[in-house]
Formats: C-alpha cells, structure tokens, sequence
C-alpha cells in the first residue's frame, strides 16, 4: 500500500475537529439543511473538507474527505464546487490553515436587500475577536460578491481582490452566505461567531432605522 502525501492522524484529528465545528454552527442557525462547507489545511498540498450534501446537524467524522489545491479528490468522497473557493484561500495565503462558509439568515437578508458591493462594520468592540485587530476604533469592509455557479470564475474574482488588498478576513456572497478564515479551525469559528453576531446586529440596526 502506498503511503498517503498526507498525515492521517493530522486528517482523523481534522475530520473530528470540522465534524464537531460544523455541528455547532448548525446549532445557530448559520448553516440549515446541506447548506454550507468547512475545511482545515492539513500540509501545503491538501485539505480536509466536508463532502457535499450533507446535513450540517448530522455531521460526521465520515463526512469529512481530503482534496488537494485544485479541489481535486484525493480520497473517497464527492467535494461541493465550492471547495475551489477554500483552496483558492489556501493557495493564496500560507498562513491561512481553516475556512467556514455558512448561509445565515443576516448574510442573506443584507446581502439580497441592499444592493451594495460591499457592507462595512466599524466600531464595534466585536471586531477585536478577529485576528490582527486590537482595537474596536476599526473599519472592516466586506466585499459582496455576486452569486454564480461558475465557481472558478468566483475564485479569480476573489484572488484578484485579495491581491490587490480589497479583502482581509471575510467576504460575502450575494444570497449565499459568509466565507472567512484564519490561522486554525479555532480561531476561524471564533471569527465566524463574531461576524456572524455584527451581521445580525447591522440587520437589525437598519430594520431599526428604516434604512
């Protein structure tokens, strides 16, 4: 048998750790029904990642697959088309070692709502849950992307706007939900809860408004 180009006490470790992750932001209601996709870097060249169509309540250890930098499978299971957008964060960053996409109700609702490209957070004391960001005195601008089944296309839309310096911790899909990522799987679901909470507060803020 040939030996895996991948630790697989690092994936097991992983497929428990996204398994655990992804049913707790099920618990929320970030992610409902199959919705969503989580992933962990396991080396430079692959990536534990939730298969497609499962139930994010449900999830198991056995739901979990490993793909390399281009999506491709590298063991058994069938990835979302999404995943191209997890490797694309993963080539693009070294640093990065998890990504979370959820469907939240907030994500949804500002993003279908309001037409704009992008949806800014600034001041709240929240922002300091994200990595790099010491003070609540902060902007951050989340670009919104628009909705599309050509997720290649996607993915060099974003890494263009990585580039270029448009994006730092997160970004949004028009209907679609959040994407963001961070050094590990901890600290990535620390930054989701926290994005997810501004969300829902800035959804309320405008409904209070009148916006």
């Amino acid at each position: 048998m040939s030996q895996r180009p991948f630790s697989t006490s690092a994936f097991r470790e992983a497929a428990r750790g996204l398994a655990a992750t992804g049913r707790r932001i099920y618990a929320n209601g970030w992610s409902p029904a199959t919705s969503s996709n989580y992933s962990q870097r396991l080396n430079e060249d692959y990536a534990a990642v939730t298969c497609s169509g499962k139930d994010k309540g449900l999830l198991n250890e056995g739901d979990i697959m490993v793909v390399d930098m281009a999506g491709q499978p590298a063991t058994e299971g069938k990835p979302s088309a999404e995943t191209l957008l997890h490797t694309q964060l993963y080539r693009r960053q070294a640093q990065v070692g998890a990504v979370l996409h959820t469907h939240s109700h907030a994500s949804t609702v500002l993003t279908m709502h309001w037409p704009a490209n992008s949806l800014s957070l600034e001041g709240y004391e929240l922002l300091k849950a994200l990595e790099g960001i010491t003070t609540h005195d902060s902007r951050l601008t989340l670009p919104v992307f628009e909705n599309t089944q050509d997720i290649a296309s996607l993915a060099d839309q974003v890494d263009t706007a990585m580039a270029d310096g448009r994006i730092s911790h997160a970004y949004l899909i028009r209907g679609h939900g959040l994407y963001t990522w961070a050094s590990d799987l901890a600290a990535c679901y620390r930054q989701l809860e926290a994005l997810e909470t501004l969300l829902a507060i800035e959804l309320d803020r405008r409904r209070l408004s009148g916006v």
